[in-house]
């Protein structure tokens, strides 16, 4: 906390201007987009701010700060979903998983949380399917089979059974899941029915999962200053 903390100072200002201004979404403009991908800039700069070095030598730290900069190009997109952007928002974002999933690794496979992670994806299609037409019925099921993967690759990597979990690990695991409920009630809200608050929760939860992932990216840091200090 006391390392990181203060360089996640402007992620929760950005974040606060972000829900003070709370501008509507009935009138986009090049404005309200700076606002609400102001938060995913502080990450950037946040990752930016543990030198070059760490990002080039540590291959999951700069795949997760590509993943912030695809979905900042995503926030921008769906500023103007209503004016047929939605489509270009899900492609940034279905990168943005693909990074994250890369990042995360394959080891440990875990196939247990794997079946866990594709039952709760198949649950979410199921109840959607109904509801989608056209392009809609595939491109949704792509993407949540991408963040479901991502989901399974940040959990994973917890293995509290084994005792080898890290609060980087932690944060990492949070994050894909809140960024699962984010999504999925986008999802809900857009195709099935009014969610109350969408918006709220769609925003909090994603600005949180954001800041989470990007947290993990450190634990390579941490781990380096560990051996140095042995």
């Amino acid at each position: 906390v006391k390392s990181e903390g203060p360089k996640l100072v402007p992620f929760f200002k950005a974040t606060c201007v972000y829900f003070v201004l709370w501008l509507p979404t009935s009138s986009p403009s090049w404005f309200s987009a700076l606002i609400k991908c102001l938060p995913i800039f502080c990450l950037w700069v946040f990752l930016l701010a543990h030198g070059i070095n760490f990002l080039v030598s540590h291959r999951s730290a700069s795949r997760i700060l590509a993943g912030l900069i695809f979905s900042a190009v995503g926030d921008a997109f769906l500023i103007w979903q209503e004016q047929g952007y939605f489509i270009h928002g899900l492609l940034m974002f279905a990168i943005t998983h693909i990074l994250y999933s890369s990042a995360f690794g394959m080891k440990p496979l875990d196939l247990k949380a794997g079946l866990l992670m594709g039952l709760v994806s198949s649950s979410c299609y199921a109840f959607l399917y109904s509801y989608l037409s056209g392009p809609f019925t595939y491109l949704v099921a792509v993407y949540i089979a991408l963040i479901g993967f991502m989901g399974w690759r940040a959990v994973a990597g917890m293995q509290l059974c084994n005792d080898l979990w890290t609060w980087t690990k932690l944060s990492a695991c949070i994050g894909a899941m809140l960024f699962m409920v984010s999504d999925l009630t986008i999802a809900l809200n857009k195709f099935c029915f009014p969610v109350p608050y969408s918006r709220f929760i769609i925003m909090a939860t994603y600005y949180a999962a954001q800041m989470l992932i990007a947290l993990s990216a450190v634990e390579s840091r941490d781990e380096d200053d560990f051996r140095k200090r042995s």
